[in-house]
């Protein structure tokens, strides 16, 4: 068979995303500050732009009135507000919830509007169990380890040796000098500074003042009570692990593939670096996109907050100085592009805002216990649920909710957090939510007698009364993930604190 060449005609479909179509699916997914600054390279790059209220912008319609009358205005969007101009259906304020919504209005049961408008869903009840803010002022490593010697060292000698040694460690709560010249500077045993080391290596977090790896990860497993033979020489030949010579260590540890692939598991879990726990800096305070109050009639009211963000205008003076003295095609055409670019930019962010308060109301819509009664009454959800209800794409969902932060009476919570995983309740009907699981453990183990410390197994029994059913592995995972720790390590908490 001959070859040669042709000409064919095919028909394609495919989807093809502009520049600004790209860029604003990213600007869904930027925090706060990231949106700061790119509106700051913004202004810097388009001399049609400016911060709302100065160089000759056109002050938003409404402006000269108080902010509750502006937050309830509907006549406007704010893109008509900032550039004059008529508005296309492409520019309409987003319905929330459709048809729901007429239900909601007709039973009085709700009224919710497009972005910076009251919006009431509800009656909020009784205030539930607080939730701590974010961040807390950070001690150090050699505060948290000094605090807990006196209780457990057997005499003040002991104490002070202990004490030196901490005041060595090394930021990851590694010693990095040996015993014998320990001894040799402060003159005494090598015996008894081994002695105050044994001390520091009882103390919390478990790890803190290893020589090496090996040892940090073995203090760990003896406190899991997981260092049998097997592990011990796991840990013993850990430079063969990182050389990925599973077949030798296998051989070594005697074990077969099931239990070698369950010591590997366990050893993941331990922290190679236990003193970095401490010594940070303190949580940056977090600027919410959403605030949540509740108003004088019980009912919630849920707002954008406008101070997180520039106000952006069309310089229109500018503009208009501008053309007047283009001459030719270019600077027209220049010109042109900017006005245009500007207009985008504006109605992108405002865009932007309108999703993010549609996905935000939804979320308070589902979620409707967790206002009321606090986070045991939180309700499994998914993105795919939320997504449904509003009309939108899992993924713009996803991304709307990334770095977005959600501020109410109980706290300020970063919208993914509302989405939570569910657990089969005990009687068969209905899920709870893992973070009301993880709430139930953390009050069952507050208010643990410290002579009677609650093992998994009776937190599983305790978890099962109040309609939870969890297997035993769950309960510890849920336990590990709020920072309590085993019930052995409770026990010596509780016993330090009781002597304090």
């Amino acid at each position: 068979m001959a070859l040669s060449p042709r000409l064919d005609l095919r028909q394609t479909q495919s989807l093809v995303m502009t520049p600004q179509l790209q860029q604003a699916i990213k600007l869904l997914a930027l925090s706060n500050l990231e949106i700061e600054t790119f509106i700051g390279e913004a202004l810097d790059a388009n001399p049609l732009l400016d911060v709302g209220g100065g160089g000759g912008g056109e002050a938003g319609a409404g402006d000269d009135l108080p902010e509750d009358a502006r937050r309830t205005s509907l006549e406007k969007s704010p893109v008509d507000q900032l550039l004059g101009e008529g508005r296309g259906a492409e520019d309409r304020p987003l319905d929330i919830d459709g048809a729901a919504l007429d239900r909601d209005r007709d039973t009085g049961d709700g009224d919710l509007g497009s972005w910076g408008s009251e919006i009431r869903i509800g009656v909020a009840g009784e205030d539930g169990p607080d939730i701590g803010e974010r961040g807390s002022g950070a001690i150090s490593l050699a505060e948290h380890l000094e605090a807990q010697i006196g209780p457990i060292a057997p005499d003040p000698r002991s104490a002070a040796i202990a004490r030196y040694i901490v005041g060595l460690l090394d930021e990851a709560g590694y010693l990095p000098v040996p015993v014998a010249e320990i001894a040799g500077d402060l003159g005494l045993e090598v015996d008894e500074v081994a002695a105050a080391l044994a001390i520091v290596h009882a103390l919390e977090p478990t790890g803190v003042g290893a020589r090496d790896l090996a040892e940090c990860i073995a203090l760990q497993a003896r406190e899991a009570d997981r260092y049998d033979p097997c592990m011990a020489r796991l840990i013993e030949n850990l430079d063969l692990l990182a050389r990925g010579d599973v077949a030798r260590l296998k051989r070594l540890c005697q074990v077969d593939d099931e239990d070698f692939a369950d010591m590997l598991a366990e050893l993941r879990g331990y922290d190679p670096k236990p003193g970095l726990q401490f010594g940070g800096e303190p949580s940056a305070a977090v600027a919410p996109d959403v605030l949540i109050t509740t108003k004088d009639d019980g009912t919630w009211q849920i707002a954008l907050n406008q101070a997180t963000l520039p106000r952006l205008v069309v310089n229109r003076s500018y503009y208009v100085e501008l053309k007047s003295s283009c001459e030719d095609k270019a600077a027209r055409g220049w010109l042109s592009e900017k006005l245009a670019d500007a207009n985008w930019l504006i109605k992108a962010l405002d865009q932007r805002q309108r999703t993010i308060l549609k996905v935000a109301t939804e979320l308070v819509k589902q979620q409707q216990g967790f206002f009321r009664e606090g986070v045991s009454a939180l309700r499994p959800l998914t993105l795919r649920t939320v997504a449904e209800a509003i009309g939108m794409h899992e993924s713009t969902v996803s991304r709307v909710t990334s770095n977005k932060y959600l501020q109410c009476a109980r706290g300020t919570f970063e919208l993914k957090y509302f989405f939570t995983s569910g657990v089969a309740a005990a009687g068969g009907e209905g899920a709870a939510s893992a973070e009301a699981v993880k709430a139930a453990i953390r009050q069952l183990i507050d208010a643990e007698d410290p002579k009677a410390i609650l093992s998994d197994d009776a937190l599983v029994d305790l978890l099962k009364q109040r309609g939870y059913d969890l297997a035993r592995r769950t309960v510890a995972k849920y336990r590990e993930a709020i920072g309590l720790g085993s019930s052995v390590q409770r026990r010596r908490q509780k016993a330090i604190a009781a002597v304090r």
